[in-house]
Order: structure tokens, then C-alpha cells, then sequence
């Protein structure tokens, strides 16, 4: 398991200091419908917008 979760989306609630989320649980899926075959075929669901 990661020790760390890197992220740079800093207006993402669970964004902290040093690119770091900050999340209990980093839900990642697939936007296609089917197994990912790369990265941009996936989508953190775990994203909460910071207001």
C-alpha cells in the first residue's frame, strides 16, 4: 500500500500541503464503462471541491 497519495488538484477538500491527499479512502474508476486500459481513462471520484 501507498504511503503516500500525491495530488495537485489544490482546490480538491482533501488537497494538503506537499501535493499530498489527505483522503481516509481515494476512490479511483473508469469513465469508459470498461477496464481502463491508462491513465486517462480513469477518474478519482474521491475529488470534493474545496469551497
Amino acid at each position: 500500500m501507498a504511503k503516500d497519495v500525491k495530488c495537485e488538484v489544490n482546490n480538491c477538500k482533501y488537497w494538503a500541503d506537499g501535493n499530498r491527499c489527505h483522503a481516509n479512502v481515494i476512490y479511483v474508476v473508469s469513465h469508459t464503462g470498461k477496464s481502463a486500459a491508462n491513465e486517462k481513462e480513469t477518474d478519482c471520484q474521491t475529488f470534493d471541491r474545496s469551497f
